[in-house]
């Protein structure tokens, strides 16, 4: 994990944010690692307020809608996974 990445508080398990300065403004990316097949970038946003560390609620708030998206194909990619090991025949091991 890079050294400038930490969980994203209030949102769920797995989900990360980066955060980075530049030029005196900074910049975040919060994205998750919980799926085995990808990263997903969830939301990237450059941080207005001066006050404070906290991300914003409404930028928060734009974060949930792809997190929810993701969860979902995670689970069809896990229900297609289910399905392709009941029905992939048993190979020949004698090779």
């Amino acid at each position: 994990m890079p050294e400038n990445a930490k969980p994203l508080k209030g949102i769920a398990p797995g989900v990360l944010e980066i955060v980075s300065d530049f030029r005196g403004d900074t910049f975040r990316a919060v994205y998750t690692v919980k799926f085995p097949k990808a990263v997903y970038v969830l939301h990237v946003f450059q941080k207005k307020s001066k006050r404070g560390i906290a991300t914003p609620g409404h930028e928060m708030k734009l974060v949930e809608k792809p997190l929810a998206q993701v969860v979902e194909l995670g689970k069809a990619e896990q229900e297609e996974f289910r399905l392709n090991r009941k029905i992939t025949p048993n190979r020949d091991k004698s090779r």
